[in-house]
């Protein structure tokens, strides 16, 4: 069978450790192959690899280090196929959707070979008689990315390119479910002309995060799944002296007003709620719809819609959307809709029980849609992460606002309207970390940054963009004076021992 290594030192690695955790295809629920899990020692080779490879790569000048970039980005471009269907046949995302994955990935590798110009601090000339200030942005050192399975390729790129660009060496930590895209990428990185221990990749359990988060040596981490392990991350990697970003869930609401084009508004949510079998972070799984009309309206028109979707294998080029990563996480799903049942919310189509002729072991759920959801449901608070789309009914824009606004977590939300007065004081309002104005799943470009707000978000700075950039690199201010050989030395005056000032 098929087996992962882990990638230390510019070569793939055999595991000591004798543990495994198996990866399934999703289409048959088949174990396709197994990834080998690391050990404390092994985590510490990688980090040792890591520490050998700084000096000389935080010396290389950025432009050079951009030159990898580039070859890297090619080298993506070139691979996408590949790529694409290596991860649906471990996540169960259609192949569509997974191109999508790895583009959005390129999207920030792109951004990073930009590092000449974004890592350039700032210059005062004259800041003082005959003194001049300056700045610059210095690598951190060994730093490392622990990375979640519904993003393989994109979120490892946020995270090492970036990183990387900057000057430091990495250690990426991916998800155990879906592991390969993730080895391809840092062997892709190592082709484009990435020395030794400039990327390395560990695969590992919570062995593997805790050796992570407490080694001395690695001076920043970033994390992206769910909240409660964000939370742990964060405080766990701060105690120990760290930079930590921590990303976790979501719960984003999307509010159709009265004057929305609501034949858009439903195509829009149909796929933000059940692409990808709900399985995004951005994904939209609330509906808020002001006004008893809206209501009816969308609610008739999001079924008929959802009705209409194809469920199929992750290579059917013809479906909407695959099934859920493992058996675990469907039957997780399918608790949480039972769970609405319970509450009392009305389930107006129950996509538990779908199977497909011929992978009847497969993790499939059609799509489900709960109307008369109210605050306080559980099913409502927690994140479902599945093909699975709540309505709530408000009344004016004010109640509408206050749901996402109150809600535990604050990743990202939606407005549908043709109001521009309204979208505006709706953006400004809402206590929520990205909004999108008529677009479903406001996922910033690759040079904006993405981060969410309360339990979406652990620490002060957001992924990718200038806010990466800032997250990876350290500020150093120079203040220098050059005095002319004819002002020489002379006693010590009393101006010596008064704070310098500027004026």
């Amino acid at each position: 069978m098929r087996e992962i290594p882990h990638f230390i030192g510019g070569n793939q690695v055999t595991g000591t450790s004798g543990l495994f955790s198996d990866i399934y295809n999703p289409n048959t629920g088949e174990v396709q192959a197994r990834v080998q899990l690391a050990t404390e020692a092994e985590v510490a080779d990688a980090v040792a690899s890591a520490q050998a490879a700084f000096p000389a790569w935080s010396a290389t000048n950025p432009q050079r280090r951009a030159r990898v970039l580039f070859n890297f980005k090619r080298l993506l471009e070139d691979h996408i196929d590949e790529l694409a269907e290596l991860l649906s046949l471990e996540h169960g995302k259609v192949v569509a959707d997974s191109k999508g994955d790895v583009q959005r990935g390129i999207d920030v590798v792109e951004f990073a070979c930009g590092i000449p110009h974004l890592q350039k601090g700032e210059y005062t000339e004259g800041a003082g008689p005959g003194i001049d200030v300056y700045s610059m942005r210095q690598p951190l050192g060994v730093v490392a990315g622990i990375t979640p399975f519904n993003f393989p390729a994109m979120i490892p790129c946020w995270m090492f390119s970036v990183a990387i660009a900057c000057g430091n060496t990495f250690i990426l930590k991916p998800s155990e479910k879906d592991p390969s895209v993730p080895l391809r990428l840092v062997e892709l990185l190592h082709e484009a002309g990435a020395p030794e221990g400039v990327l390395n990749l560990i695969n590992g359990d919570k062995i593997s995060v805790d050796a992570l988060l407490t080694h001395p040596a690695v001076r920043a981490l970033s994390f992206v799944g769910s909240s409660d392990i964000a939370q742990y991350v964060y405080a766990t990697g701060t105690a120990h002296g760290k930079r930590v970003q921590a990303m976790g869930g979501a719960k984003n609401h999307g509010i159709i007003m009265p004057d929305c084009n609501m034949e858009q508004a439903v195509k829009d949510i149909v796929g933000a709620a059940y692409g990808s079998a709900g399985e995004r972070c951005m994904a939209l799984p609330v509906a808020v719809t002001v006004g008893q009309k809206t209501g009816d309206e969308f609610v008739e028109r999001m079924l008929d819609a959802a009705r209409a979707l194809k469920i199929g294998t992750s290579t059917d080029a013809d479906a909407h959307y695959g099934p859920v990563v493992s058996a675990a996480h469907k039957a997780k799903v399918e608790n949480y809709i039972q769970m609405g049942v319970d509450e009392g919310a009305e389930l107006k189509l129950d996509g538990r029980g779908h199977t497909l002729q011929g992978h009847e072991n497969g993790y499939f759920i059609g799509p489900s849609l709960f109307d008369h959801v109210k605050p306080g449901m559980r099913s409502y608070e927690e994140e479902i992460f599945g093909p699975v789309l709540q309505v709530i009914r408000a009344e004016t824009l004010e109640e509408a606002v206050r749901l996402p606004s109150n809600h535990q977590y604050g990743n990202g939300t939606a407005i549908f309207t043709s109001n521009g007065r309204v979208a505006r004081e709706f953006a400004a309002q809402v206590n929520v970390g990205m909004v999108g104005i008529n677009v479903p799943i406001p996922v910033p470009v690759s040079y904006h940054t993405f981060g969410g707000w309360k339990r979406s978000a652990f620490g002060d700075t957001n992924q990718h963009g200038p806010e990466g950039v800032k997250f990876w690199t350290k500020i150093k201010t120079i203040t220098q004076r050059w005095p002319s050989p004819a002002e020489g030395g002379g006693d010590i005056g009393d101006q010596a021992f008064i704070i310098p000032t500027m004026g």
